[in-house]
Parts: structure tokens; C-alpha cells; sequence
């Protein structure tokens, strides 16, 4: 199974991109793509400084909030709290078919010699052209690359660091959280596309192998396809219809879990009202789907995570659901960025000396997002163990 799971692993990259693309939650408007700094003035906080004093800046490429607002929103952050050192730029949303404009947004930023280190968060189709184009150049420059979408041994031979959820580790992760809550029975919702997906389809066996070891039932449910006839709305309607039916049937002590993105705001809305279990959405974070789900606004408090961690917590409670929902305790891209600012300083200021020091970056992330954050080696047979490409799992946030 090992070996299996290993070689699964190669195609996490195109479905974390594909299974769930329209993550997004905010009512902004998409915000254009850019080749310069976006920030401006008034995304700085009073307390940010507005002038650096440091001899090296750190650029962040993020998406445009309508492909990822969590990336670009952590962006502007670190820009507030670092000011004029962080300097900011968004790839094209047509990504996959504008490899030349990714290429030349982040050959513009490395064109300034100040510009030391350079992370890139979604590292979409291109970014491994981008970094070695720089690199013609400015080898000097410290990459360091989150959400990576193209093949891990190329990527991982440009890029200094390469990060990437753990999906497949979730098959365990997500059952003992669900067992955690108390669950009996564990129905995993999905489609006949999705299940052809290799990462999907390694997490499912994993679901059943870990079900089995713990006494939970395991129970298959198909639900429309949202691209098929019925469309996104008819997937939805699927689950507002049929949750409860399966409530009905095992009880309230039933975990809940989705792999489509569009599907998991009537899923949780129903697991809320029925007062069943839900582990984690398909992509955690706390910003996927609880918002909508429960009509949070995120006006005036985007990316400001421990705002959001308190009003879904707030919510749940008035369905008398508390201990029973959860997600992930920090938005896995945002902490990516804030994790790779972090490391970048202390690079910069000679406090880390390797160009990819696994113990200091965990260390970062651990600081982020609790001592519960591990990570691992990506591994596959054609490749072998990759000692820069990091599989990152977080603790839990139970509401």
C-alpha cells in the first residue's frame, strides 16, 4: 500500500487544481493581474512600517482573489506588517494558457537586484519556466514554492523549497478526526469523474482501511456530478435532499465528507441543522464554505483567520452542533506564504544559512500553525524521495 500511495502522490498536483477550483468564498471583486507591487499605501496598517531599512526585499506571487483570496490576501498582510521590503505580484487567472505572462510577471520582479528572495503561492503551470528563466540571471535569488502544479521532480530541481498538502494522509487523518467526534458511520460523498482520480480514489481506500480498523461503518454515497445535466445547482439540491436521509437512517453520529467544492455549503448547512459530524471540507480552511454557509462577512476582515475561527465557532454553537465540526486550523496557503516571508528574513539576515533547512522551515510553520503541523518527504518510484519537496498536514480546529 505504501508503494501504491507513493506513486498516487504524482498526481495530486493537477487535482488540487481541478477538484477544486472555485475555493474561493469573497464577495470582492477579482482583483487584476498585475507584473508590479499591488499593495499600496492604504493596505498598510498604521503599525506597518511604511519605509524598509532592510538591504533585500522578499516578492510574493499570488493568484487574484477570484483564483485563491486566501494567497492573496496572506500577500497584502505580510506586506502591512513588512511594508516596503514585500513587494507584491499576481499571475494571469487564464494561468494555464498564459504560461508567458506568469513567466514574465516573476522575471519582472527578480529584474530588481534588491529582490532576494522570491515566493511563489499558487506555484501554477509555468512557475517552474519562470524560476529557471530568472535563474539565466540571478541564481542567487531563493525560491521557495507553495501549492505546487507541475511534476514534483521538475519543480523540485528549479525551486529551493516545494510545499503541497498531504492529501492522501488525509484518508487517515479524516476518519480518526470523525472518530474523535464520536462518529459511527462515515459516508464519503462523491461522483463517478472524481473516483477516477488517482489521489482521490488512494484517500477513498484509506477511508474504508481506516473505517474498518476503528469499528466505523463505511457508507458509499454518489451524488450527481456538478459539471453533468444537473449542473451545480442539481448537485446541491442532491445534498439538501439526501442528508437527511442518511441522518434518518444511522443517526446523528455520522461524518459527512464531500470532494467537490461547490457541494460543501448545503453539506455543511445540513450537518449543521441535523446536528450530524463534519471533519473537514475537501480543501480546509476556514474560509472555504463556512462563510457562505452560515452568511459570515469577511468585509473588513480579510485573512484575518482568528476573526473567522471565532464567528463559525459562534455559529455552530447556536445549531448546539459545538465539538462536532471542524476544519483546518489556518488557511494552508496563507500559512505557505507566511511561512515562506518568515523563512526568506531569516535567510536574508543570516539566520538560516542552507537554502533549504527542513527543521527551520517546519519551525516556521509550526509557529504558524501549531506543533501539530509535520511534514514529509514527497516519495514515488520514478523520482525517489525528494528532500526539498515538503507534504504538509495541520492540527485540527474543532468548532
Amino acid at each position: 500500500m505504501k508503494k501504491i500511495i507513493s506513486l498516487l502522490l504524482a498526481l495530486t498536483m493537477t487535482v488540487s487544481l481541478v477538484a477544486c477550483s472555485s475555493a474561493s468564498t469573497s464577495t470582492e471583486e477579482a482583483a487584476p493581474a498585475a507584473t508590479e507591487e499591488t499593495a499600496t499605501e492604504e493596505t498598510a496598517t498604521e503599525e506597518a512600517a511604511t519605509e524598509s531599512t532592510a538591504d533585500y526585499k522578499i516578492g510574493i506571487v499570488t493568484g487574484t482573489v477570484s483564483q485563491g483570496e486566501e494567497e492573496y490576501q496572506a500577500a497584502q498582510n505580510m506586506k502591512a506588517k513588512y511594508g516596503d521590503m514585500i513587494v507584491t505580484a499576481t499571475y494571469p487567472d487564464n494561468f494555464s494558457t498564459e504560461t508567458e505572462q506568469t513567466i514574465a510577471t516573476v522575471t519582472n520582479m527578480a529584474a530588481d537586484p534588491d529582490v532576494k528572495v522570491i515566493v511563489f503561492v499558487q506555484a501554477v503551470p509555468g512557475a517552474t519556466a519562470a524560476i529557471n528563466k530568472v535563474k539565466e540571471t540571478r541564481d542567487d535569488i531563493l525560491f521557495i514554492c507553495g501549492v505546487c502544479a507541475e511534476d514534483p521532480g521538475v519543480i523540485a530541481a528549479a525551486s529551493d523549497i516545494c510545499m503541497l498538502v498531504d492529501e492522501i494522509s488525509m484518508g487517515t487523518t479524516i476518519i480518526d478526526e470523525a472518530a474523535k467526534m464520536g462518529a459511527k458511520t462515515f459516508v464519503h460523498i462523491s461522483f463517478e469523474r472524481h473516483l477516477g482520480y488517482a489521489t482521490i480514489a488512494g484517500r477513498q481506500a484509506l477511508f474504508k482501511e481506516r473505517c474498518a480498523e476503528l469499528g466505523i461503518e463505511y457508507v458509499e454515497a454518489t451524488a450527481p456530478d456538478p459539471t453533468g445535466d444537473a449542473g451545480v445547482t442539481g448537485a446541491q439540491a442532491w445534498v439538501t435532499e439526501n442528508i437527511k436521509v442518511y441522518v434518518d437512517q444511522y443517526g446523528k453520529d455520522t461524518a459527512f465528507f464531500c470532494t467537490n467544492c461547490s457541494m460543501q455549503v448545503p453539506l455543511i448547512q445540513q450537518v449543521a441543522e441535523l446536528g450530524a459530524i463534519y471533519p473537514q471540507q475537501c480543501c480546509p480552511s476556514p474560509y472555504h464554505a463556512y462563510p457562505s454557509a452560515f452568511n459570515i462577512s469577511t468585509e473588513g476582515h480579510e485573512g484575518d483567520v482568528p476573526y473567522m475561527l471565532d464567528q463559525i465557532t459562534a455559529k455552530v454553537a447556536e445549531y448546539g452542533n459545538t465539538g462536532r465540526m471542524a476544519t483546518w486550523e489556518v488557511p494552508i496557503n496563507m500559512m505557505m506564504i507566511e511561512a515562506g516571508v518568515e523563512y526568506g528574513i531569516k535567510w536574508c539576515e543570516g539566520e538560516i544559512t542552507d537554502r533549504c533547512d527542513e527543521e527551520a522551515l517546519l519551525a516556521e510553520m509550526k509557529a504558524i500553525a501549531g506543533d501539530a503541523t509535520t511534514v514529509t518527504h514527497y516519495s514515488d518510484d520514478a523520482t525517489g524521495e525528494l528532500d526539498n519537496f515538503f507534504m504538509i498536514l495541520c492540527p485540527f480546529y474543532e468548532f
